[in-house]
């Protein structure tokens, strides 16, 4: 026999004693962890839950017997928009960093607990990048359980903690580039172009197919992003992160010769960049090749995502807007996005002359202005 109310529901069992339930804020049934020998204490019970989920103090039971290391694990399985990187950095964090809280109780973190194991953290030797980012991991699980009713409050507070550090980005002028090409391995030599010249990503240039370059026309496109798993030693090519990773981009005419003899000389039958076996090229090969040359010509710390961010100046240099720059770069947010669909028709060739230009005289303040773009 149950009865019907407001809140919850009551029912009287066999054994003559009363069972309270009801459907709570997450949509899972919680019963009342022991039985009422009247159906008012039932019904106090049910009043006094009903006033904690009003005060948003209520806590779902099912985090009593959880641990943070179910709970995070449970996450990553269930968070489907990760992307492979992604989540093999979190499933490496999780492991290495939050180890010490994979056996405490959701509800024992407290944030004197968070903070003890930050701060021990912090002064390991686990590098602060990779601390902050197990912070911003532990911070997104935990609000998920707040979220879910498991937790009333998250308990990582630490002010600043977790907060993305600021890069120092390095940009090299275009002798510095054209010295970085001539000093590369030849197989290397296009892909230092498009980093620069095309502003691409490492993943993007090394997934490149032959049928992505038209030469005729000047331009790459970029389908793909070549993706490598530390801890599982693969590496696949997959979809850009973003629709604006999907992306046509116009090349400085002064790289197409040089894309050219990497097409005759070194490129695949299918794939633009192949190792010495014919397979996709490595990651760490190109990065390795890039900085023996660079350390060569004393441009120690100058990495090769340095070379899009170069890119990227250099582009601005010749009077690109905003709008151009994001829909060049394949970058992607919703203020982007409603900016570079309205770039002009025509622009991003533009652009692409006017990187030559720099190319030619130097330095973009001695471009004339004939070539500077308004």
């Amino acid at each position: 026999m149950s009865s019907r109310r407001r809140f919850g529901a009551i029912r009287k069992l066999p054994s003559g004693r009363w069972q309270a339930s009801f459907i709570g804020p997450t949509g899972h049934r919680t019963t009342a962890p022991r039985t009422f020998a009247t159906k008012a204490d039932a019904d106090r019970w049910l009043a006094a839950s009903e006033l904690e989920i009003s005060r948003g103090t209520w806590l779902d039971d099912r985090a009593a017997g959880t641990t943070f290391q179910e709970y995070a694990e449970q996450w990553l399985e269930d968070n489907t928009r990760l992307g492979p990187r992604s989540r093999e950095t979190n499933e490496r964090n999780l492991r290495l960093h939050l180890a010490p809280l994979a056996g405490v109780p959701l509800r024992a973190l407290t944030p004197t607990a968070v903070r003890s194991w930050y701060s021990t953290a912090i002064r390991g030797r686990g590098g602060n990048t990779s601390i902050d980012q197990a912070y911003r991991l532990l911070r997104a699980v935990l609000n998920t359980a707040v979220r879910e009713g498991l937790l009333a409050k998250n308990p990582c507070q630490i002010p600043g903690a977790g907060a993305p550090r600021a890069k120092r980005r390095t940009v090299a002028t275009p002798k510095q580039v054209a010295a970085l090409i001539d000093e590369i391995p030849g197989p290397y030599k296009a892909a230092v172009l498009l980093a620069a010249w095309g502003g691409l990503r490492r993943g993007e240039i090394l997934a490149l197919r032959r049928a992505d370059l038209d030469l005729e026309a000047g331009t790459v496109s970029v389908h793909r992003n070549q993706v490598e798993l530390l801890a599982r030693r693969s590496r696949f090519d997959a979809k850009p992160k973003t629709d604006a990773g999907y992306r046509t981009v116009a090349l400085p005419p002064h790289v197409i010769p040089v894309l050219k003899k990497h097409l005759n000389l070194y490129a695949g039958a299918t794939r633009l960049f192949v190792s010495s076996t014919g397979g996709p090229m490595p990651g760490d090969s190109l990065t390795q090749a890039f900085s023996r040359a660079r350390d060569r010509l004393g441009m120690e710390g100058f990495r090769f995502h340095d070379l899009r961010h170069t890119g990227q100046t250099l582009a601005a240099a010749t009077g690109a807007t905003l709008a151009d720059l994001m829909k060049r770069l394949g970058h992607s947010s919703p203020a982007a996005a409603m900016r570079y669909l309205h770039t002009v028709n025509g622009r991003d060739e533009a652009i692409a002359e006017a990187l030559s230009a720099i190319a030619e005289y130097g330095d973009a303040s001695k471009l004339p202005k004939s070539v500077t773009m308004k």
